[in-house]
């Protein structure tokens, strides 16, 4: 069997699937998930039904964090090794969050290329590095096979100037410093699976929430603007990013508090967000079961940010037709759902309890004027497809 392995790792995540080039969209065939990795790691490898095949619990007690990855990405290609010895894998697809100003559409990976991801990583610190050597050491694993990037920013790049400029000094807009929006292969997903069920025109909001969330206007198939900006640090409040600050704070924070960049940066990137508020934990289900106020302060402030949030994006695109929510959060947490469409009632939302609660597709009562839904994103699938359609 030819397989286009998907290679997708996250901050503290690293997610793999093995799909079979169709006649047009890739099959998935075997669906690797690694969580935790920088605590207690537990890798869950499925079949492309979701049948359950192993569940590992590697001891990564002795490894350095920055090797986790590597550590996860090895367990993979030996179980692959060992138990599918019928598989040829074929190209390898990774998921590269930052592409600049470089790069707007999937591109081979060659030596120039690495270098130029080098030269975007201070733009995601968080998840660059991690892409970066998840592509060597497939390279070197798997030497002279074909493996091409596909970037989260890519779907964005059509974006105005208007959504993508801000309002400082030319000569800093021309070096690059713009919008440019993240989470854009999740995105690039759902638009898929709506214009498959015919609703792929109009005014689309996608609320892609996890540890790291972002919200996105689609109309008629193409991003007019998103939450995220010049980094995946702006916007929503997340697992441990702060999302919106005033730049004043920053200054304020360096000058009375004495922090240098590093130290600041690891506040922004690791020590806010829901985790800063809460001082409990970045991950929702765990505040959702702390009695703390605080937990349910974070959790209030993370609904209500995503309403204001819904208005600009709904403003951005001169209407509002229908909300998909994916993504870890928005796909699993019922309560979640609810606390956003409350509060945008007064655009017309109104939910079906018990559809959400159920977790079903739709998720909008009859009445409301706008359509909600809960769509699965799988962003292996689309770094398979755009794979499969790399031209020869």
């Amino acid at each position: 069997m030819k397989c286009i392995l998907a290679v997708n790792g996250g901050s503290s995540s690293l997610k793999c699937g093995l799909y079979e080039p169709g006649t047009s969209v890739p099959q998935l065939r075997y669906r690797f998930k690694l969580g935790d990795a920088l605590g207690t790691p537990e890798l869950s490898i499925t079949g492309g039904q979701g049948e359950k095949l192993a569940l590992l619990h590697p001891d990564f007690s002795q490894i350095a964090s920055s090797q986790r990855h590597l550590m996860a990405l090895t367990l993979v290609l030996d179980w692959i090794d060992e138990n599918l010895p019928d598989c040829s894998i074929e190209m390898v697809g990774h998921r590269v969050v930052h592409g600049g100003q470089l790069f707007s559409a999937p591109v081979r990976v060659d030596d120039e290329l690495i270098e130029a991801l080098h030269q975007l990583s201070p733009l995601a610190p968080l998840h660059q590095p991690f892409n970066i050597e998840l592509i060597q050491a497939c390279r070197a694993r798997l030497p002279g096979l074909e493996q091409v990037a596909c970037f989260d920013t890519m779907f964005h790049a059509g974006q105005s100037s208007l959504e993508r400029q801000y309002a400082i000094p030319a000569r800093f807009t021309q070096d690059g410093i713009q919008r440019y929006g993240f989470h854009g292969l999740s995105y690039d997903f759902i638009q898929h699976q709506l214009a498959t069920q015919g609703l792929g025109l109009g005014h689309s909001l996608i609320c892609h929430f996890g540890s790291g969330a972002s919200m996105c206007a689609v109309k008629d198939g193409h991003s007019v603007a998103s939450s995220m900006g010049f980094t995946a640090v702006d916007g929503l409040p997340m697992g441990s990013r702060c999302g919106n600050i005033d730049p004043g704070v920053l200054l304020y924070m360096q000058r009375h508090y004495g922090l240098d960049i590093e130290a600041l940066e690891q506040i922004l990137n690791r020590q806010s967000g829901w985790l800063g508020v809460s001082g409990i934990s970045s991950d929702m289900l765990e505040l959702h079961c702390s009695a703390s106020d605080a937990a349910g302060f974070a959790i209030d402030m993370f609904c209500y940010r995503a309403a204001l949030e819904a208005g600009r994006l709904s403003a951005a695109m001169e209407g509002l037709d229908r909300i998909v929510f994916t993504g870890g959060v928005g796909e699993n947490d019922a309560d979640i759902r609810g606390r956003i469409g409350k509060r945008l009632a007064w655009l017309g939302v109104k939910l079906d309890a018990a559809a959400n609660t159920a977790g079903d597709t739709l998720i909008s009562h009859p009445d409301s004027r706008i359509e909600v839904l809960v769509i699965p994103t799988h962003e292996g699938a689309m770094i398979a497809q755009y794979c499969h359609e790399m031209p020869g």
